[in-house]
């Protein structure tokens, strides 16, 4: 997600490469940073936060939820209080970043995998400290990931960590599903997957398009005694809906988890 950002930002020309500092702990991947953007790189958190050109720079925490006490620690000595802190870690609360680093400017967000072609969709709040102006920074860096969506406080980011985060597991899981139908039914898997990535991406731009209800879209294509009627009954009894309702609490529930962990 850390390289989506570098990317999105670099393509869109919001900052220069010279701007961006990162750290990796693998060398291999530090080089392959260096040359596929031409940034500065450190095995360092640290040293990529002391290198930042200016009290202004945006610092972005990138990392998995369980390293976050020791990234923050490593780093809390060289984040300036002006600095704002951007979080994309599941789970990891605004006041847990403030208080470790003793900043009061930080900002909470969410995307998804999507972000790294610039489809993705972020849910983020942030801090009261966190002035207009660097609201506005904040949608200018999140708008190179794809559409972003401010939300009124930490119990939402939560939510759209389970709704669209952890979304595309969910799609990517009834992708794979359907592939393997379209090969039992006795598509090659490559003639199966076109069909179902097409029949996908132009239901989802057809829903945006049309601003109809899931509910009547699928009555528009559902006629009495048809294909789509015997499939959705199977659906229906199969609980296809509690199922996905049940996972995307569960998904919700882990990450209240993690937040709640120090």
């Amino acid at each position: 997600m850390a390289e989506s950002i570098v990317a999105g930002l670099l393509r869109q020309e919001l900052v220069d490469a010279s701007q961006v500092s990162a750290s990796h702990p693998r060398r291999n991947r530090r080089e392959e940073l260096e040359s596929k953007y031409q940034i500065q790189t450190f095995e360092s958190n640290a040293e990529a936060v002391r290198a930042l050109p200016d009290e202004d720079a945006l610092v972005v925490l990138c990392v998995k939820p369980q390293r976050i006490g020791g990234v923050l620690e490593e780093i809390k000595d060289f984040v300036k209080p002006t600095q704002m802190i951007v979080s994309i870690i599941a789970g990891a609360t605004i006041e847990t970043i403030s208080d470790a680093l003793t900043n009061q400017f930080v900002v909470r967000t969410m995307p998804n995998t999507p972000s790294q072609i610039g489809a993705g969709m972020t849910a983020w709040t942030c801090s009261k400290a966190v002035s207009d102006v660097q609201r506005a920074q904040v949608k200018t860096l999140l708008t190179a990931l794809g559409k972003e969506l401010y939300v009124e406080n930490e119990h939402q980011i939560d939510m759209a960590t389970a709704l669209s985060a952890t979304g595309p597991t969910y799609i990517f899981m009834m992708m794979e599903a359907m592939t393997d139908a379209g090969v039992h039914l006795g598509f090659s898997r490559e003639v199966s997957k076109e069909l179902v990535q097409q029949t996908m991406l132009g239901s989802t731009l057809f829903a945006i398009e049309s601003h109809k209800h899931p509910a009547e879209l699928r009555n528009m294509v559902t006629s009495p005694g048809g294909t789509s009627a015997e499939a959705i009954y199977q659906m229906e009894k199969g609980s296809l809906r509690t199922v996905l309702s049940k996972a995307i609490y569960a998904a919700y529930k882990r990450a209240v988890e993690l937040g709640k962990r120090k």
